[in-house]
């Protein structure tokens, strides 16, 4: 298996898999999004809320701000198999107190760790009209995607079987097909008499070119071992350490099923 890195940014990462099947890959995926631990705010204690937002609406946007989560955040944090992780003051403690009017923004949570923070500071969270008081005390803990979206590291974590594109040398060539791809991917090249392929990456195998091509000219396939793979985070986790902390699960995972299996099934 061979994996080449496309392009990787403070919150993304696009890479190419050679050589693997649909079932690693998708595990891969799965993991990623719900097996990687990240902090989110869990409980919600509303001391006073005159603003004209529900407290169940109010508690759940504070859920869904995301919170720095990375490796060093993340160290000496109880996971949600701990016993002790239901504990309210086993936590990272947040305050919230304004008073209008004012849009209260993620950047008005005071953390008790300056390590743990709102990732952007300009979430709006409430608007309070003069006079109206909000009083809260929350807690961040660690979770998983699998048991809220609020603890999902990413918000986009995709991946598709590396395209192929072929030409049928015995017919003429048609320079439709090249217009009708939506993405640019193909240009006509009317001098060489041939079609070129500009980023085969960029197709997306929605066949346009093909459906165009009255002689059939272009065909749209991919290659079933070759896949693209993005990985794109909120900012609370580089994408590079969800990929690799889920890819750490899943070795945990194979490990404790080899075991299991070896056992003869037994517990």
């Amino acid at each position: 298996m061979e994996i080449e890195v496309r392009s990787q940014s403070e919150n993304e990462i696009v890479f190419v898999v050679r050589d693997a099947e649909v079932p690693f890959i998708n595990a891969i995926r799965r993991c990623a999004m719900v097996n990687v631990p990240k902090i989110a705010i869990e409980d919600v204690n509303i001391i006073r809320n005159d603003s004209a937002m529900f407290n169940e609406v109010l508690a759940h946007r504070l859920g869904l701000t995301p919170l720095v989560s990375d490796l060093d955040a993340l160290e000496g944090l109880s996971l949600p198999e701990d016993d002790d992780w239901e504990e309210y003051s086993n936590g990272i403690m947040f305050s919230l107190k304004e008073v209008g009017p004012k849009v209260v923004y993620s950047k008005d949570l005071i953390s008790s760790d300056s390590k743990i923070k709102p990732v952007y500071d300009t979430i709006p969270l409430v608007k309070l009209k003069d006079d109206e008081v909000l009083d809260i005390e929350a807690v961040a803990k660690v979770g998983y995607g699998k048991e809220h979206a609020k603890w999902m590291p990413t918000t986009v974590c995709a991946y598709k079987q590396y395209p192929e594109i072929t030409f049928r040398e015995d017919e003429e060539v048609d320079y439709d097909c090249a217009l009708a791809c939506p993405r640019g991917v193909l240009k006509s090249d009317r001098r060489s008499k041939k079609i070129k392929i500009l980023d085969i990456e960029n197709c997306t195998m929605c066949r346009s070119c093909v459906r165009a091509s009255a002689n059939g000219y272009i065909n749209v396939g991919h290659k079933d071992n070759d896949f693209i793979f993005r990985i794109e985070t909120d900012g609370g986790m580089p994408p590079k350490e969800v990929l690799l902390k889920a890819c750490d699960v899943l070795g945990e995972k194979a490990e404790k099923f080899i075991k299991f299996s070896d056992e003869g099934g037994s517990k």
